[in-house]
């Protein structure tokens, strides 16, 4: 029982039972009682690891249901096989009631589903404790519409969580993430990171070259090298001064 009350008290002292130490921004972040966070973290900087625990507190601790989503299949069964990576780490864990590949359900009530990032397929769900965008930059942008509200009879509103490197000027994580809305926004570059070296990044920048390096990295939204005018000239040019002359 007091193991239980300290692993839900601290989600900290949860993720170093279930194996891991996070970094000060993980840790930060897994104490936090934000309901919307935007992750903007180069690769391999433990982004899907930290979320997928704390996908996990929340579905233990929350009871609730937790939705995950990326732009394929494959990439939401791999946070949920990190997901049960932890749970075998766990000692006195939880029971589990059913499992598959892209489903843990425990006695608890709490479920966790991994899902495909199109609108098409998570319409119909309801009430998530939490919801994971992963990949953000790359979902279709019609998927914030469709998850939103999944949040809307949750308790206290439920939560959600977008994580990505960037992918160009454009879509609903670069919009948030530029923009003024209420997002707990967290940014992690490579060099931020003490598990990747400055030869690693060295030999990357010299493979990747400057454009896609300074992306995947470094963090740069940057435009399109196929588009013709580039985001900001293109934004210049409308106006919502200007009445339209037809409702």
């Amino acid at each position: 029982m007091a193991l239980d009350l300290a692993r839900a008290l601290d989600p900290v002292v949860f993720a170093k039972d279930c194996g891991l130490t996070p970094d000060p921004w993980q840790a930060e972040l897994l104490r936090s009682t934000a309901r919307r966070a935007l992750l903007l973290c180069s690769r391999q900087s433990g982004k899907s690891t930290v979320t997928a625990l704390l996908a996990l507190w929340v579905a233990l601790f929350e009871a609730g249901l937790v939705v995950i989503v990326s732009p394929s299949q494959r990439q939401s069964a791999e946070m949920l096989r990190t997901i049960k990576g932890f749970l075998a780490h766990l000692k006195n864990g939880p029971s589990i009631a059913a499992e598959s590949a892209l489903k843990i359900e425990f006695t608890n009530g709490a479920r966790i589903l991994a899902l495909p990032g199109t609108e098409k397929t998570i319409r119909g769900i309801a009430g998530a404790a939490l919801i994971v965008i992963d990949e953000a930059a790359r979902v279709e942008d019609e998927l914030l519409a469709a998850v939103r509200p999944m949040l809307a009879t949750a308790k206290d509103g439920g939560r959600l969580i977008a994580l990505t490197t960037p992918a160009g000027k454009r879509g609903f994580f670069f919009e948030s993430w530029t923009g003024t809305g209420d997002w707990t926004r967290v940014k992690v570059a490579a060099s931020d990171c003490p598990r990747i070296s400055k030869e690693f990044l060295a030999e990357e920048l010299k493979e990747l070259g400057a454009m896609r390096f300074s992306e995947e990295y470094e963090l740069e939204f940057r435009d399109n090298d196929e588009a013709v005018f580039p985001m900001a000239i293109i934004a210049a040019a409308f106006t919502q001064e200007v009445q339209p002359l037809w409702n």
